[in-house]
């Protein structure tokens, strides 16, 4: 039986996408009008999962790379203040999912997110945290997601984790932590390697209840 089951964010958890871009665009507007990229959702999905650094370089090409990067931080810290108050809301049957798991697994998170994230998700959604024992991104650690999955594993003697993505990254990091993945299909992204698949959260009981079984 798994003993922990570590959940990425974007794409897995929620879709926060359309408010992270009318956030950016808040910002953008305000200060930046050099910035003539248009930032969308659709634009977003496409690039969350993947280091912050590498997501402005991409989104913001009309203007230099670090003055991007600059910029990019800025638009994260109104970011996480915005999502506290306008919660995207979970994927369907995702919090159902957590509340039920969480009897029979500890709970994680590692996202490639900036300080101050996942703490937002959880004050949208204050009743959640309890359900989670420990998370990890960069932007605390100022290490890629491979390397927070090995951390956070250690840290909390998990013996049998496995990890829930919704992108070929996932997949990549999931691997070189050594950590079996299961791929959220409805996410963002693509996977070509996975121990198992999921088409909803719900999903996941039940792939999770017949491994219990097999054990």
């Amino acid at each position: 039986m798994y003993d922990g089951i570590i959940f990425d964010m974007d794409g897995t958890l929620w879709d926060s996408t359309e408010e992270v871009a009318i956030a950016y665009n808040v910002v953008l507007k305000s200060k930046y009008p050099e910035v003539t990229d248009e930032v969308t959702a659709d634009k977003l999905r496409g690039y969350f999962g993947q280091l912050l650094d590498d997501i402005a370089v991409q989104l913001f090409k009309s203007i230099p790379p670090e003055k991007a990067k600059k910029i990019i931080r800025e638009c994260c810290d109104y970011e996480n203040e915005y999502l506290a108050k306008h919660n995207p809301g979970l994927y369907p049957g995702m919090e159902q999912a957590i509340m039920e798991l969480s009897k029979r697994h500890k709970l994680f998170i590692v996202s490639n997110c900036q300080e101050g994230y996942i703490q937002c998700f959880f004050e949208a959604n204050p009743h959640l945290e309890k359900y989670f024992t420990d998370y990890e991104y960069p932007g605390r650690s100022g290490k890629p997601k491979a390397e927070n999955i090995k951390m956070l594993v250690e840290r909390n003697n998990i013996k049998n984790p496995v990890y829930v993505g919704d992108t070929d990254g996932d997949a990549r990091a999931a691997r070189e932590a050594g950590v079996p993945f299961i791929f959220a299909r409805y996410g963002f992204g693509e996977a070509a390697e996975y121990e198992d698949v999921i088409d909803s959260p719900l999903e996941l009981l039940d792939k999770l209840s017949q491994i219990d079984y097999r054990h």
